[in-house]
């Protein structure tokens, strides 16, 4: 006897090969859900209601045991079965080893017992419905690390997102978590609910609608990463004077990263002693959120963000328009050659080093005024001591500097569901270096 598992769609019988009809037609025992086992009607098999897999994987295991009435003398494992083939059939939504009961079974049963005929699974239809071509897609499952597994796509950026919604884990509770996360990147939401049935429907929908609406319990939420130009205008006299929320900035596309979270930015600027009237470097400026936060400040000031990345750099300028920032010069270019055409600073941030960290301290040292100060944010051990081995160095030869590192460990409370968890930000090292004649 073998078992097979045959997916199925919201179409029912009708929707299966004329393969996979057979072989369910051929069941001396038929498991799945009411729902499933409903679109059989005619067949006189033994059926199970599926309401509990373990105890259903054991019974299975009674009638593949030798011995049994229903257990041939011998047998071949055949993908097909011939007509005299005693058969168990599991009913199962879609494709079973995609997010499906077939990991457990095959951890259950006797691999070699097991044959599997899938059906399209819920994402695929969701990407053909939108007409998107989805090889590149990350699908989130609704079981295991859900919430953990969503934060860390959301953070990275990825273009595409599939996520399976169920009752626990709904459309809303992913527009909670979106929320939350307050990220620069934007997407745009796709509700795909009952796929295949009579009562299909695609829409999208806004965030807010997402929080507010109610969807079917089988839907898949398709999130698509917007284009930075179709960001939101911003009413620039509801923002706070210090800490901007992270998701007023337009990211910098594929590199999410680049943006400096709003926690460890005002740390920044406070290490940084900030006085009107200043010339400022934003040295791997990443989007600008550093060098708005401190022109929006300080407007006689001058502040020069340099990046050397396309995506950065055009998300700087994207910022400065739809800040109202006058005072702010976006460079494109690479550190530290760049660094040598500007004027010469009285503050310095490094966010960013492109693997040129000593050279740009060197650089930075030399046209650093009297009575300046560099800050910069380090995500490394290695970084940390290239900092250090450069101070060390430094004072040897010049006594007149110091520093100081302020070790920053951050968590944001998130929804998990109805309950509320903590994401971890990056620990940073913030470094602050003194220049003090």
């Amino acid at each position: 006897m073998t078992v097979h598992v045959v997916g199925i769609g919201l179409d029912g019988a009708a929707g299966l090969s004329e393969s996979a009809r057979q072989v369910v037609e051929m069941a001396a025992l038929l498991v799945g859900s009411d729902r499933h086992l409903s679109y059989f009607p005619q067949l006189s098999c033994e059926r199970w209601v599926l309401s509990d897999l373990t105890e259903a994987i054991l019974e299975i295991r009674r009638w593949l045991a030798p011995g049994t009435d229903l257990e041939p003398a011998a047998e071949t494992v055949e993908s097909s079965p011939g007509p005299s083939a005693q058969l168990i059939v599991i009913l199962v939504a879609g494709d079973p080893l995609f997010y499906g009961w077939g990991k457990l079974l095959i951890a259950q049963l006797p691999p070699e017992k097991l044959t599997f005929h899938p059906h399209v699974s819920c994402v695929q239809l969701a990407f053909n419905r939108l007409r998107i071509p989805w090889q590149d897609a990350h699908c989130i499952g609704a079981q295991g690390r859900y919430f953990e597994e969503l934060t860390a796509k959301l953070k990275l950026g990825v273009e595409k997102i599939a996520v399976l919604a169920d009752e626990n884990h709904t459309p809303a509770a992913l527009a909670k978590l979106v929320k939350a996360l307050d990220l620069p990147t934007r997407y745009e939401f796709w509700v795909c609910e009952n796929l295949g049935a009579a009562d299909e429907r695609v829409s999208r929908s806004p965030l807010e609608a997402l929080l507010r609406e109610s969807f079917a319990p089988l839907s898949v939420v398709v999130m698509l990463r917007s284009s930075p130009i179709a960001a939101v205008p911003l009413d620039l006299t509801k923002l706070p004077l210090l800490g901007i929320p992270d998701a007023a900035f337009i990211g910098c596309g594929d590199r999410p990263g680049l943006t400096v979270e709003r926690e460890v930015r005002v740390l920044v600027l406070a290490q940084l002693a900030l006085q009107p009237g200043q010339v400022v470097w934003d040295v791997g400026a990443g989007n600008g959120s550093v060098s708005i936060e401190i022109a929006r400040l300080f407007p006689d000031s001058q502040v020069y963000a340099i990046e050397q990345t396309v995506s950065g750099t055009c998300a700087i300028e994207l910022n400065f328009s739809r800040f109202g920032v006058k005072n702010g010069t976006s460079i494109h270019g690479s550190a530290p050659e760049i660094l040598h055409r500007l004027r010469p600073p009285h503050r310095i941030f490094i966010g960013g080093s492109g693997g040129g960290l000593t050279k740009i301290l060197g650089v930075c040292a030399l046209r650093l005024l009297p009575g300046g100060s560099m800050v910069l944010a380090l995500a490394t051990l290695e970084h940390i001591g290239t900092v250090l081995s450069w101070m060390e160095d430094r004072v040897r030869r010049e006594p007149h500097w110091s520093y100081r590192i302020v070790q920053v460990q951050l968590s944001r409370s998130i929804p998990v569901g109805n309950l509320t968890g903590f994401e971890a930000l990056s620990p940073i090292a913030i470094v602050t270096i003194d220049r003090l004649d």
